[in-house]
């Protein structure tokens, strides 16, 4: 029993010493969005799809309804992508029916989950991209906490913005020229930003939006963000227009 007990434990430690000394070294890491469509869907055993039937029908009922087209695929880039271009240009569009009048809008890119494919878009589509209970909300910062905040945008390689928004970046991440609607930022006192809620508290490193004033966070569920996004498209649609967006240099890297 001892020389037993004795095998184990030297065994243990060989294993142990062997694992500590593993060759393998980690040379890189990438990262990439990869759109999950129907390419991936796999067919389920006949027992399988009976009992998940129900559920498939009730989530199918909510993510089925086409909400309107796409022009061509589009996703989330830094420091400039169709996407991340796109979203805080819906923002936008959206501060009408608040009653606002924002000056520019932000959305962070680490929340926009997925891509849109060209052709039919369906609600389900837009929960992937906006999969979070994110409200759309409007704040509003002084010039200098605007260039605070475009600094901080800088240093991470940018974010979504809202078209009228020219930034010029270091490749380091400095901030060398920022420009809002063709003006320098120091040209105003205040600005009006229409955002998500996450961000406004200061997420994402974006600090400068802890000192906003006059902050308008709605709470219903009609104003999260993915609805917001919805109804866009749900326009455009009904416009017979597609949605698309471009990339159009409003945050350059200089080289």
């Amino acid at each position: 029993m001892k020389n037993k007990h004795l095998f184990i434990t030297l065994l243990c430690a060989t294993l142990t010493m062997t694992a500590c000394r593993s060759s393998y070294k980690i040379s890189g890491i990438e990262r990439t969005r990869i759109l999950i469509d129907s390419r991936y869907d796999k067919p389920l055993s006949k027992e399988l799809d009976e009992y998940m039937e129900p559920f498939t029908h009730a989530v199918d009922s909510i993510k089925s309804p086409v909400v309107g087209k796409a022009a061509q695929y589009m996703s989330a880039k830094r420091p400039e992508g169709l996407l991340s271009n796109l979203l805080p240009d819906i923002l936008m569009w959206a501060a009408k029916d608040y009653n606002e009048k924002p000056d520019f809008a932000v959305y962070n890119i680490g929340g926009i989950r997925a891509a849109i494919a060209e052709g039919t878009v369906t609600y389900g589509d837009i929960m992937e991209v906006a999969p979070f209970e994110n409200k759309i909300c409007f704040v509003t910062l002084s010039s200098e906490k605007t260039l605070e905040l475009l600094q901080q945008i800088a240093k991470r390689g940018g974010e979504g913005l809202s078209h009228g928004v020219q930034l010029r970046l270091s490749e380091d991440g400095k901030l060398l020229q920022a420009h809002i609607n063709g003006e320098d930022v120091k040209a105003k006192n205040s600005y009006r930003v229409a955002t998500i809620d996450f961000v406004a508290q200061g997420n994402d490193d974006m600090t400068a939006f802890k000192a906003s004033t006059d902050v308008v966070m709605p709470k219903e569920e009609k104003n999260n963000v993915r609805n917001v996004i919805a109804e866009y498209f749900k326009e455009k649609m009904k416009n017979g227009e597609t949605v698309d967006a471009k990339v159009e240099g409003r945050i350059v890297i200089e080289k």
